[in-house]
């Protein structure tokens, strides 16, 4: 992540528009799409009764991302929007009595939003450790908990999860990982390193050994991850700087000549109303986010910089201008990715 100057000054850009568009998601409760398992005819809450802090944005996983995205535009750009009104509904969410509820859910739904989900929430909580503000410190005492769970669960379900899923969706093993290595590296930093070692020692599992990826079946038509770089950016965390080098010169031999051009290439986002062909928007961004932070990783003179470079900004070009202005379909969400790419995971 960066805090530079640059990226203050691409965040104030956008800040009050972004802000705008996700106050407006986080408080719709509907559309939604829940994904609540019932347990009888009378296990139907509403998306509020069942998430009072998380019920906006069309679905839990969204509204988590984007209460994160807000709280970064707070830390990093305050004076570029209207702070005062982003407080208010954050402190109507992120209550006591809110997140609580939310971790009774998750502790009674221990599969709920594995790992995605939890993932961002993990992101969510971090955001609030590195922010020096009152406000942020009574969310993160109240968050807390949430975040224990989770942790507890990814304790208990990386050691009994064999494989790795590789899909571009949701349930893509590497991306929920990877968003929650943050959190782990602050747990050790605070002497419990036991998320940080079940997280390094799964993707060494599940990815240590693969060579010559195939990208070039991507991508799928619903995607919004990228199997091939979802990999790359969790073994660039958990992996030494040299040790990522070689594994990722055996799993991408051809970067150095812009190879495979199938990564390189922006997806065509025919219909951004239909929300699986949508998705395809936050591939582009999320590639633009991977090929950045690669060329950042990369030694200043490596021959693979530039078509990584070119790689970012082409996709960046493809789909920045959906976040806002487009339909609930890509609004509910995308931000959360162009975060991601203008200030880095």
């Amino acid at each position: 992540m960066t805090n530079s100057q640059t990226t203050k000054d691409a965040l104030a850009q956008v800040a009050s528009t972004y802000a705008e568009s996700i106050l407006h998601s986080i408080q719709q409760e509907y559309p939604n799409q829940m994904q609540h398992m019932t347990t009888g005819p009378d296990d139907r809450p509403t998306p509020r009764e069942a998430h009072p802090a998380f019920y906006g944005c069309f679905d839990w996983h969204s509204s988590v991302e984007m209460h994160w995205v807000l709280i970064r535009l707070m830390r990093f750009v305050p004076d570029a929007f209207d702070t005062n009104k982003t407080m208010a509904a954050l402190d109507a969410h992120l209550t006591p009595e809110a997140l609580a509820q939310e971790t009774a859910y998750l502790r009674s739904h221990p599969r709920f939003e594995r790992p995605y989900g939890w993932g961002w929430a993990l992101t969510f909580v971090h955001e609030l450790t590195v922010w020096d503000d009152d406000h942020a410190s009574r969310w993160l005492e109240a968050s807390r908990p949430l975040a224990d769970v989770i942790t507890e669960g990814f304790l208990s379900w990386l050691p009994k999860a064999t494989y790795p899923i590789r899909i571009g969706m949701h349930s893509n093993s590497a991306f929920g990982l990877a968003r929650a290595v943050p959190w782990a590296r602050h747990l050790a930093s605070h002497g419990d390193s036991r998320l940080l070692n079940a997280i390094t020692k799964a993707a060494i599992q599940w990815y240590g050994a693969d060579r010559d990826y195939p990208a070039h079946y991507e991508p799928s038509g619903t995607d919004f991850l990228s199997p091939a770089l979802t990999e790359v950016d969790l073994m660039s965390l958990v992996l030494e700087r040299e040790e990522f080098f070689t594994w990722l010169d055996a799993f991408l031999p051809k970067l150095a000549s812009g190879d495979p051009k199938s990564l390189f290439e922006p997806a065509f986002v025919s219909d951004a109303s239909d929300g699986q062909l949508a998705h395809l928007h936050g591939l582009n961004l999320y590639r633009a986010f991977v090929w950045k932070h690669l060329s950042e990783t990369l030694p200043a003179d490596d021959i693979r910089r530039p078509h990584l470079e070119a790689g970012s900004d082409v996709h960046t070009k493809a789909s920045m201008g959906a976040v806002t202005g487009s339909d609930y379909m890509v609004e509910h969400w995308l931000a959360a990715y162009a975060m991601l790419y203008l200030s880095g995971g």
